[in-house]
């Protein structure tokens, strides 16, 4: 979708940034390419920069000294950066788009290399032309799914919400109540509906397979196809008992 479409929307990606995890710590800053010093972030932000219809790019800091590298992550990359609650990360995300003057927001986790890009064009221009609060891509690889809220949406859900509509689960309330918010519903193509596999990081184990596909991949690099990556894994079976004990639960508690 070309931008002169949506003249009057301003879609920026609010990249929620933090150094945490009882399992393995600083997950966007772990490498992909060890050699090259490629880290999961820099795949990311690589691949948003490629999407015509994202307008701007900003990260959302948590709170705390062990957080500070992630300004410099920002400047690498001539990005805003704000700085917030460590719990509170749905503000953080309204934040990010106030400085960034958004009308939406385009979502995605900052320890998930490899999202769905292909779909990102075609779903924005659903949103806009359906004046969506919120469209969800779901039932796809854990780790590959993105979501483009309204900024109305989120301050209603911020002002109206509690804790735990403010924490991770910043689309939970949005989800809760369909009927308050104009949502639209979008699943992938059947061979993305995966639930024996996920390419987010947040075990050692999920490291080793997301560096086997970016060690696969790298000529692609950062923008590696979905269904490419479920082919290389498909062939690689031992790369998928890897990450086997935490998928079923990484997908009961995904939209929770």
């Amino acid at each position: 979708m070309n931008k002169n479409v949506a003249s009057n929307r301003r879609l920026v990606c609010a990249l929620a940034c933090r150094n945490h995890g009882s399992r393995l710590y600083g997950k966007p800053l772990q490498n992909l390419d060890v050699e090259r010093g490629v880290s999961i972030l820099d795949n990311i932000i690589q691949c948003l920069k490629s999407i015509d219809c994202i307008d701007e790019i900003v990260l959302g800091i948590s709170e705390g000294s062990e957080n500070e590298i992630f300004r410099s992550q920002a400047e690498k990359y001539d990005l805003k950066a704000i700085v917030g609650d460590q719990k509170d990360v749905l503000s953080r995300l309204i934040e990010c788009g106030r400085v960034a003057d958004a009308t939406d927001i385009f979502r995605v986790t900052s320890e998930s290399p490899f999202m769905y890009f292909e779909a990102v064009e075609t779903l924005w221009a659903q949103h806009v032309a359906g004046r969506a609060d919120a469209t969800f891509l779901d039932n796809i690889i854990d780790g590959c799914n993105f979501e483009i809220l309204s900024l109305a949406a989120l301050e209603t859900s911020h002002r109206k919400g509690d804790d735990k509509h403010r924490s991770e689960l910043c689309t939970l309330y949005i989800r809760e109540h369909p009927d308050d918010f104009d949502i639209q519903r979008n699943d992938p193509p059947q061979q993305l509906i995966r639930r024996d596999l996920r390419l987010t990081v947040d075990t050692p184990e999920d490291l080793v397979v997301c560096r086997a596909v970016y060690d696969q991949f790298r000529s692609q690099a950062p923008r590696i196809p979905v269904a490419s990556i479920v082919e290389f894994l498909d062939r690689n079976p031992s790369l998928i008992e890897l990450t086997a004990p935490f998928a079923e639960q990484g997908y009961k508690t995904m939209y929770l």
